[in-house]
């Protein structure tokens, strides 16, 4: 089989591998349990995007941290989020996820890089766009 054969064929078991670390991020994120979200991530890993104008480049442990202090799951418990897209290919993939009811009311949409190492999928990168709602001041300190 060449390599170009091999591309043309969807690897099912890492698309589920991969969807399950994604969803296993997303939980720790909303329920402020960092054991997930260490399970989840690389640890150097980074998250980069913006809100309020704010630019937010920085390690991964410091969203573990913000998340521990204000779980995504808010006082009224709308928070869901919906894988949107999966682009796979060989140990490389971008998972789009699209997230609202983060505290409440505040939108996000997150792009992560994931990545295969010694056999294990691991989001390597987290890149967020605000896309609306209100982020607590509490949280944006």
């Amino acid at each position: 089989m060449t390599a170009v054969e091999n591309l043309d064929r969807f690897n099912i078991d890492a698309y589920e591998k991969i969807c399950d670390v994604v969803k296993r991020a997303m939980d720790g994120s909303a329920e402020g349990d960092v054991q997930k979200l260490r399970q989840a991530y690389h640890e150097e890993a980074r998250m980069f995007g913006e809100a309020y104008g704010q630019r937010y480049d920085d390690p991964i442990c410091s969203f573990f941290e913000l998340c521990q202090s204000h779980p995504l799951r808010g006082k009224k418990d709308l928070y869901r989020f919906k894988i949107v897209s999966v682009s796979l290919v060989g140990g490389a993939a971008m998972v789009m996820v699209a997230e609202d009811g983060c505290w409440d009311t505040a939108s996000f949409v997150d792009f992560f890089t994931v990545t295969c190492i010694n056999g294990a999928w691991k989001i390597t990168n987290k890149t967020f766009a605000y896309t609306g709602g209100e982020i607590p001041q509490e949280v944006l300190a």
